[in-house]
């Protein structure tokens, strides 16, 4: 049985539930101001002042299930009613202030808004700029940072506060990688989602035979729904009305074999080459480091290569992916790519839909799921890529050193670009993985705790082949065109 980590994310669940739940039964636009009464019935709060601002909060959460605001291109938005808890300014004095005469606080501050009385310090809130320079500089350390989750989370730089302290996002900024959907302790953030559109072409397709649907399945899902097996939770992904549940990581083992090759075919000439596979890592780079982009493989990402497949061989097909990560809404809309795959739903709302559709996948029995190498499932976590491109190149018995440098989260990513950028790189193969861990550290998981790789690892040697090429063998790879389009950093 699914044990929820916070009351956020239950909030999250039931109101995509409630909202597929009358998908389902064609009621929803009839009905969909019902549903904030339905999970805060009263008379008490469940969760903030009153019932009566929770309701509102709900009625938000409810636009967003159903595709959010369609004139903001981010798929992250916040909820301004909900995003007015957290402490309103960061930097504080405490106790701690011994009222030293040096008065080092106040030297420094840029803008004169620290303050002695009766020998103690004090901070003008109207006029800090949350520079931090007085904290760095006290010896008592007697000043206290209170950083807002979400700002501290978003490693990115996108999240400011306007004059009400309301959480804003730099679009320009952001790479939709969800940290500040998770990290909000008040559940302000969250992420626009297709479940609707999903649920409908569903129940459109048992009626319509020329519409299959696919669900592809992110090498990720070895670290969720932990209280069913990887089998019964196929069964139950086809229970919903998919024509059939397809590995992404099959796509990570065409991935893998394009990409090793165009590392060895380019990298005498460029020197360093970075992985494609995270879209919030490849957006990362071509925000700040734009200058860089000649060095980002072409090969598209898992997630596209196995979508292609399924589209090769079955012209009537509609593809789902489904995984851990916010930022794949955002790629499926990327111009060179657009079409491709057609939906992103995040475990977070499988879970949900199998429980509007009252499937309890503990009670399914279980299904195989198609199969992938050992290198291709091993792509879930940090170093997954990297460990299957060295398997290629050495296989290819080229005179090429390969010298990869793998990035576990947006901080190790961000210091091997700046080295990359200045020529001081020790490796010429960077993997970039915006998400501690990878992606089973996704924004959307199920569970946030600490992920043990070696559970990926376990997943990956259940493969009944364990090389890329044996995986491959009976798919002509070579007649699908796995590279993004010439202008794809640009876009």
């Amino acid at each position: 049985m699914k044990v929820f980590e916070s009351d956020v994310q239950l909030i999250k669940y039931e109101v995509i539930r409630e909202v597929v739940r009358l998908t389902i039964n064609g009621t929803l636009k009839k009905q969909r101001k019902n549903i904030s009464k339905i999970l805060i019935p009263g008379p008490k709060a469940r969760t903030r002042c009153c019932i009566h601002k929770e309701r509102a909060i709900i009625d938000e959460r409810v636009k967003l299930v159903m595709g959010g605001d369609k004139k903001n291109s981010n798929i992250i938005e916040v909820i301004n009613i909900a995003c007015d808890e957290c402490p309103i300014h960061r930097f504080t004095v405490t106790e701690a202030c011994r009222g030293c005469i040096a008065h080092k606080c106040t030297e420094v501050c840029p803008v004169g808004a620290i303050h002695s009385i009766n020998q103690r310090s004090y901070i003008d809130t109207n006029k800090c700029i949350e520079c931090g320079k007085c904290k760095s500089v006290c010896p008592y350390n007697a000043i206290s940072d209170v950083m807002r989750p979400c700002r501290r989370a978003c490693n990115a730089g996108a999240l400011t506060f306007d004059e009400d302290k309301k959480a804003v996002i730099d679009n320009a900024k952001c790479i939709q990688c969800g940290a500040c959907v998770y990290q909000c302790p008040f559940g302000a953030i969250m992420d626009k989602s297709s479940a609707v559109d999903v649920t409908n072409i569903l129940l459109e397709s048992k009626q319509d035979k020329n519409i299959h649907v696919y669900a592809i399945i992110a090498p990720a899902i070895s670290s969720q729904f932990t209280y069913a097996k990887i089998g019964q939770v196929v069964a139950g992904i086809k229970k919903l009305g998919f024509k059939d549940v397809i590995e992404v990581a099959l796509g990570a083992d065409m991935v893998v074999l394009n990409e090793t090759k165009e590392f060895i075919e380019t990298i005498e000439e460029l020197k360093a080459m970075t992985s494609s596979c995270c879209p919030a890592f490849v957006s990362y780079l071509k925000k700040n480091y734009p200058e860089l982009g000649k060095h980002v493989s072409s090969t598209v990402s898992p997630m596209i290569a196995i979508s292609k497949l399924i589209k090769s061989t079955d012209p009537l097909a509609k593809v789902v992916f489904i995984g851990p990560c916010t930022a794949k809404k955002m790629e499926i809309n990327e111009v060179d790519i657009k079409g491709i795959t057609d939906y992103v739903l995040t475990f977070e709302e499988l879970q949900a839909m199998l429980d509007a559709f009252d499937i309890n996948i503990e009670e399914c029995e279980e299904l195989p799921l198609n199969n992938a190498s050992f290198y291709g499932r091993i792509f879930a976590r940090s170093g997954g890529l990297t460990q299957a491109v060295k398997h290629l190149v050495e296989a290819e018995n080229t005179p090429i050193e390969f010298k990869p440098i793998s990035c576990d989260g947006l901080i190790e990513c961000d210091k091997a670009l700046k080295l990359l950028k200045f020529n001081r790189s020790n490796g010429n193969f960077i993997e970039g993985m915006a998400c501690t861990g990878g992606c089973i550290g996704g924004a959307a998981s199920l569970s946030h705790g600490v992920k043990d790789k070696n559970e990926v690892d376990k997943y990956g040697k259940l493969a009944l082949e364990k090389d890329v090429i044996d995986s491959l063998r009976i798919i002509k790879v070579e007649k699908i065109d796995l590279h993004r389009g010439k202008n794809f950093m640009t876009n």
